[in-house]
């Protein structure tokens, strides 16, 4: 008989039981707490946790625990369980009520044994070969359904062998047990229940994020690599900071949530790309729009050594009948130093067009003499400037393949980015999402876009980000106007970044001591670009 003072102490336990199973968002976690808590509750030795299959014919073994024989297996244990699933149906339909943990399920009821050996209507062949091969004497059986909100049964809560508190012989399980036991699995079944449904609302919220960032990368196929590499790189940093005890950021720690929120934050930080125009997204020379016009200048200089060409004949056709062979040779000599001429700035004009790091003053300045000094004459026979303002300003460009107006129209996907999630209804757990997002393209030094924060005015998850997103971009390899630098180049450019107040300098020395350039180069980078560095 339960003293009333055991009961009153295990009522409690029940209740601090069920505020810990609301707590728990790992379902493995939260499983396990069940069948420790079960086995806690009614002084079980030995205690089975089943899953109801998909298709609701089966119950799948979830984990097992028997604390005498020091059997522990699935849950956090390491040790997978291999049993086939129980059948709750035969070939033909028929209920298996052969089987306890079967029988309560199928039945929506709970199933107390005293003990197996004599029990005459269920099947416990099984444990006694179990028995016969460990020394084990299974004896009191404990089935409890676990159902939902909606009466649906979940799964099976099987407890083995009560044990008297005191003497630690094997009792059968009191009626006391039996109802903590109930209340127990109603309690996790709840749980369990709300666990899965948001687990599938989280589920189905990454399948909309994946599906912006798929039609991202359907828009652009350069882009879809970053907004799955960037998330990557972040939660690797942010680990690395997480696991620091020393310096400025040993104090930063992240729980579960925490986690979940930065991983959303990442696949969502460019989600304002999907109203970028392709032409600039995808713009992989200076002069490309729908097609990259250096063909246009191509055929202008043609048009100039035809010209060229047809000037020179003309001056030998009027030497006939050759009366000075010196002149003609001089034309001759002429016109192939002005083709010589065309087709060193052509080629030029060429490589000018392909975007690089940098474009010297020089460079700038000799595609500003070819713009005013040539002419050439358009298919009307109008004598035209060879380049057109546009064509110059393109060709031009200092560093990358974009003009300062196109820089603009990329640089609005941040906003875009950030009005697109600021209208999302987040739930608390989540409310971060937009600052983190939104502030991967600021400076610490307050430089950056599009609110120009310093380092004190956002949080270390955005600052982490901003590290994640220029390494991507330096390494990246599927760019259409440059190639990935290789690992020691573009970690002697976040150098320069670091010194230069755009990054963070203590997120930057952990990104370094702790190998997370590295860990991310070995994950996602080809092997080519991982070359020797001296840290």
């Amino acid at each position: 008989m339960d003293s009333a003072d055991d009961l009153l102490q295990r009522l409690e336990q029940l209740n601090d039981i069920g505020a810990a199973l609301s707590r728990e968002r790992d379902i493995t976690r939260l499983l396990e707490h069940i069948l420790l808590a079960a086995k806690a509750i009614t002084h079980a030795d030995g205690g089975t946790l089943y899953r109801m299959t998909e298709n609701g014919q089966s119950l799948r073994f979830e984990m097992l625990r028997t604390d005498s024989l020091n059997i522990a297996m699935g849950g956090t244990s390491g040790s997978a369980i291999s049993f086939p699933d129980l059948p709750l149906y035969g070939e033909g339909g028929e209920q298996n009520d052969s089987l306890v943990a079967g029988y309560a399920a199928i039945h929506v009821q709970t199933v107390n044994i005293a003990d197996a050996y004599t029990e005459p209507n269920f099947d416990f062949s099984g444990t006694r070969r179990f028995d016969e091969r460990t020394g084990y004497r299974s004896k009191s059986f404990l089935a409890v359904p676990m159902k939902d909100h909606e009466g649906e049964v979940i799964g099976v809560l099987q407890l083995i062998n009560a044990q008297d508190p005191r003497s630690k012989e094997v009792v059968p399980f009191s009626t006391a047990d039996q109802s903590l036991a109930e209340s127990l699995a109603s309690q996790a079944a709840i749980a369990l229940s709300n666990r899965l449904l948001l687990t599938q609302l989280e589920e189905l919220f990454e399948a909309f994020i994946n599906l912006i960032n798929l039609a991202i990368d359907e828009k652009s196929p350069y882009t879809g690599g970053h907004c799955q590499r960037v998330p990557a790189l972040t939660m690797m940093l942010a680990e690395a900071v997480a696991a620091t005890t020393e310096g400025p950021m040993a104090g930063f720690r992240m729980d579960d949530r925490d986690r979940y929120e930065l991983k959303i934050a990442g696949l969502l930080h460019d989600c304002g790309k999907i109203t970028t125009p392709v032409h600039v997204v995808d713009k992989a020379t200076k002069l490309q729009t729908l097609f990259d016009r250096i063909d246009l200048i191509d055929t202008r200089f043609e048009v100039l050594k035809r010209d060229a060409e047809l000037q020179a004949l003309r001056q030998q056709l009027a030497l006939r009948p050759c009366v000075d062979p010196q002149a003609e040779a001089a034309v001759d000599v002429g016109v192939r130093a002005a083709i010589e001429d065309l087709d060193d700035d052509r080629e030029f004009l060429r490589s000018s067009n392909i975007g690089g790091e940098t474009m010297s003053e020089l460079a700038q300045q000799r595609v500003r003499a070819i713009a005013r000094e040539r002419r050439w004459c358009n298919v009307e026979g109008v004598e035209s400037e060879f380049l057109t303002a546009d064509e110059l300003e393109n060709l031009s460009i200092r560093a990358g393949t974009l003009t300062a107006s196109e820089r603009k129209v990329i640089n609005q996907h941040i906003v875009t980015t950030i009005r697109m999630l600021e209208q999302l209804p987040w739930p608390k757990y989540l409310k971060n999402v937009p600052e983190y997002a939104g502030g991967h393209h600021e400076r610490v030094d307050g430089k950056g876009y599009p609110k120009g924060l310093a380092r004190d005015q956002m949080s270390v998850q955005a600052r982490v980000m901003g590290i994640a997103d220029i390494f991507e971009a330096l390494t990246a390899t599927d760019r259409p106007y440059k190639s990935g630098m290789k690992l020691s180049q573009a970690v002697a450019t976040m150098n320069k970044f670091k010194a230069n107040g755009h990054i963070d300098p203590d997120l930057y020395d952990i990104f370094v001591q702790k190998g997370v350039f590295r860990i991310y180069a070995e994950q996602f980078l080809d092997p080519s670009q991982i070359d020797e560095i001296d840290v």
